[in-house]
């Protein structure tokens, strides 16, 4: 993001942080919920966005595109998996456990992230909600990744950094569940909390 801001110009800050996660939650909700497309919320963010830092959103949307383009090079040339993920997701299933993604991403944009980061394989189930119909919080979404899995909910210890989308939506779907927080207590590793 800051890579995004500096090239068109905004002095990446807090304030600028917020600005464009709150509007990326606004405008993603939105298009989970049908109300808008999936370019469209992108189009919607820059248009939320940018004015409230001097800065002219372009008025017609292949100009839009073009624009959140630039922001997707910086975002995916940012990905990186974090140190412990490979050890902790191999160790799981040498140890015979079940290990699946659910995300309220998309496809393609979930499956180029685990090619990038060397995590597209070791995977018994990847959930996106584009795929199953379904988003977290929702028990739905939960249970297809249980029974894509092919086990039980009360089987299943889902970990997550959103206490809403993550804790409380596996928890409804009767699953137990763990709030990290790797800017925090978990900046080390999740290995341990995970092993409980």
């Amino acid at each position: 993001l800051e890579v995004f801001l500096r090239g068109i110009g905004i002095k990446p800050s807090r304030e600028a942080q917020r600005a464009w996660f709150d509007a990326e939650d606004e405008q993603f909700e939105r298009w989970r919920s049908g109300q808008i497309t999936f370019p469209e919320q992108r189009r919607e963010r820059l248009r939320t966005v940018l004015p409230q830092f001097g800065v002219v959103p372009p008025s017609d949307s292949s100009a839009l595109d073009d624009l959140f383009a630039r922001y997707l090079r910086a975002y995916r040339a940012a990905w990186r998996a974090f140190p412990d993920s490979v050890t902790l997701i191999s160790d799981l299933r040498s140890r015979g456990y079940r290990v699946g993604i659910l995300t309220n991403g998309t496809e393609e944009q979930q499956h180029d992230k685990l090619a990038a980061i060397g995590l597209s394989a070791g995977w018994d189930a990847v959930c996106t909600s584009e795929r199953i119909g379904a988003q977290k919080p929702a028990r739905a979404a939960f249970l297809t990744l249980a029974e894509e899995l092919g086990i039980l909910p009360a089987e299943c210890l889902f970990v997550g950094d959103n206490p809403a989308h993550d804790v409380a939506g596996a928890q409804a779907a009767g699953m137990r569940a763990l709030l990290i927080d790797r800017d925090g207590v978990h900046a080390a590793g999740i290995a341990a909390a995970v092993n409980q």
